[in-house]
């Protein structure tokens, strides 16, 4: 019998922003991930690369280091079951100068980014680094800590916090803020604050309007696509080593531990609201639609603090993140950054999310300056391109910051690019259609590819000329052929090999460290297949589930209904939640499900009620349909087995589907 499962679509919840997952665990096989050397081209990309970087004479590392404490002598951070989430000397390998295998610029980044422990900001303010892909920010008040963004998983924020009490004396929480929506900012609540003290409403949650909505269903309608997509920018299967994962440009890695969420007690929806918190005043920004879909920042006036949560981070940020998600505003979020170069006005210390802080007032300025005229130079100069008739893969081609962008490290491709970013412009604008007749309505990859080959004499026609142009360092174009051939040929492996070694060249020259894991990723799965099967543990997610609203994943069922299966059908079945006081009724008919309250009036074929609790452990598929009727928590009004052909209907999403190859 068909289960009612949408584990892949909850396990997507992971995924809703900067998040990611765990490194899978390999077999013998794996363990050598294959990835070829640099090639003598790609050697000297990066010493050229080398030679180019601008010069701070040496303040990003006196800034990253600026403030430090200590940080952890164990480096293990491990589950109640003793599963490690995250390993303080992961990236241990990451000392002196770039090896050819990366870009000279992202290991600087990435290099930064590993300095970990515990950093005085300033005056009562620390902050929590390199424990997750997050900072978690603690400031002190009159009673206790004031926690801003508890990290991903409640067992690095747990650690955080409690390193944290061990050098700054065993203080309460008597407040936490997120930020924002995406899932490293808000997930390990739990390992800060003791849930009746919650209850009792003795511990304010602070979040922006619209938290709860976007933090549990950001990505649950397209979240199978996007957890798939997620496992490429994100390197989740690659070795943390000089060939493989170095860090996402934003941090290292989203730990992968427990997640859970607690809902606000106090929204922030509009800017120039206040809020006193354990004796301080907090002079709030709302940015939504920013780098989050509900997100604010934050000024402390009493310790001459901002708090720019991401708005503004010490890399270029994605208005279009490769995972796939909705395209981001340029306009929007530069006009946030310009309104908080004016909030921000009397503050010593600019704090963010990610990465160190931003100290003294003419360097914040200069800082915030660049951060937004770099948003608004992409769009401006995006839209100019599209008005004179570039296309998307023109204007990425062409455009590039001018000098005065380009004299520091704080707004470089090491997350978000230049690049990509001009499309998401583009496609803001004016969509996927470039307006050439050619790409309305193209053949299909397999298709195209296959005649591609024919044309070019066959296999041994276009692996000769890959070789040429590897040979050649000219990558790129390698890459376009044998794409074509391993679409046509799934089989040839010695296209596969050759494929593969020629996205590692092109991930050992990437700036970006999404970049770098997708070619990475591809490359790795060319060699080893794609993953079998889920690598998330989905009882880490049941927290996040129960707060998820149920009629969200009564959506996600409309996008799994079979049409085949559905045709002809005309079936109503109503739902009631008795716990909850929910009760929603679906209908199939002309193979489109509608889901919507349940009124005394309707007259379902089929009711089926059931406790939110036993909803849940069906959608983590511990339980099929059949189980659940011989369940208390489950009876039926009507035929069941016109409710299990009503749900037979629907399909389960094959989350670890094929992507380099058909």
């Amino acid at each position: 019998m068909n289960k009612i499962s949408l584990t892949t679509v909850a396990a997507a919840i992971l995924l809703s922003g900067c998040s990611g997952s765990d490194t899978a665990q390999k077999t013998s096989a794996e363990s050598d991930a294959g990835f070829t050397a640099p090639s003598a081209y790609t050697a000297d990309i990066n010493r050229d690369i080398a030679a180019e970087l601008p010069d701070d004479g040496g303040a990003d590392l006196a800034a990253a280091q600026r403030g430090f404490i200590a940080t952890r002598s164990d480096p293990l951070i491990t589950t109640a079951a003793g599963d490690v989430v995250w390993d303080l000397d992961e990236y241990a390998f990451m000392e002196g100068p770039a090896p050819d295998s990366v870009n000279p610029s992202l290991w600087r980044q990435a290099t930064l980014n590993n300095i970990h422990g515990l950093f005085k900001v300033t005056e009562r303010i620390y902050q929590i680094r390199g424990f997750d892909l997050a900072n978690m920010t603690l400031i002190k008040g009159d009673q206790g800590f004031i926690v801003v963004d508890p990290l991903t998983s409640e067992e690095t924020a747990a650690a955080g916090l409690e390193f944290a009490r061990q050098h700054l004396g065993d203080l309460p929480v008597t407040a936490v803020l997120f930020t924002h929506s995406h899932i490293d900012h808000f997930a390990g609540v739990w390992g800060v604050i003791d849930e009746d003290d919650y209850q009792a409403g003795r511990i304010p949650v602070v979040a922006p309007e619209g938290f709860m909505e976007e933090a549990t269903s950001e990505n649950i309608i397209a979240g199978v696509a996007m957890s798939r997509r997620a496992s490429f920018m994100y390197g989740r299967r690659l070795p943390r080593e000089a060939r493989g994962h170095v860090g996402s440009g934003l941090g290292k890695s989203p730990a992968y531990g427990t997640v859970g969420i607690a809902e606000p007690t106090e929204i922030i929806d509009h800017t120039g609201q206040t809020l006193t918190l354990d004796g301080l005043e907090f002079v709030f920004q709302a940015a939504p639609g920013s780098e989050a879909p509900a997100e604010f920042t934050f000024a402390i006036p009493e310790l001459k603090a901002y708090c720019g949560a991401e708005v503004a981070t010490r890399n270029l940020h994605n208005l279009y993140t490769l995972r796939g998600a909705k395209v981001r505003d340029a306009l929007a979020w530069t006009g946030y950054i310009d309104e908080m170069i004016e909030l921000s006005e009397g503050s010593d210390v600019y704090f963010a999310s990610h990465h160190w802080p931003v100290w003294d007032r003419p360097t914040i300025v200069a800082y915030l300056e660049t951060q937004r005229d770099t948003y608004k130079y992409i769009h401006d100069q995006t839209v100019r391109m599209f008005n004179g008739g570039m296309t998307p893969r023109e204007i990425a081609e062409e455009l590039a910051l001018p000098e005065g962008l380009t004299a520091a490290y704080a707004n470089r491709d090491y997350y978000g690019t230049v690049a990509h970013n001009s499309k998401a412009v583009y496609q803001a604008y004016l969509g996927w259609y470039d307006a050439n007749p050619a790409n309305l309505n193209p053949l299909p990859p397999v298709e195209s590819s296959a005649r591609y080959v024919a044309l070019a004499g066959g296999a041994e026609g276009v692996i000769a000329e890959a070789e040429k142009s590897i040979e050649a360092g000219d990558y790129r174009w390698a890459a376009e052929l044998l794409n074509h051939l391993v679409f046509a040929e799934p089989d040839n492996q010695q296209a596969m090999q050759l494929l593969a070694s020629t996205y590692d060249q092109l991930a050992y020259v990437a700036e970006s460290g999404p970049w770098r894991d997708v070619y990475l990723s591809a490359a790795y799965e060319l060699r080893f297949g794609a993953p079998q099967e889920s690598q998330i543990k989905l009882s880490l997610l049941v927290n996040m589930l129960e707060q998820t609203p149920v009629e969200k994943f009564f959506q996600t069922m409309s996008v799994r209904l079979d049409p085949d299966k559905a045709a002809g059908v005309d079936r109503r079945v109503g739902i009631v939640f008795e716990d909850l006081d929910e009760a929603y009724l679906l209908t199939v008919r002309n193979s489109v499900m509608h889901h919507r309250g349940l009124d005394a009036a309707d007259e379902p074929d089929v009711v089926l009620k059931v406790s939110h609790g036993m909803f849940i452990r069906m959608l983590m598929g511990e339980v099929g349909l059949m189980e659940t009727l011989r369940s208390d928590e489950l009876s039926v009004e009507g035929n069941a087995l016109t409710l299990a052909s009503f749900f037979g209907m629907f399909e389960q999403p094959q989350g670890e589907f094929n992507i380099v190859t058909p």
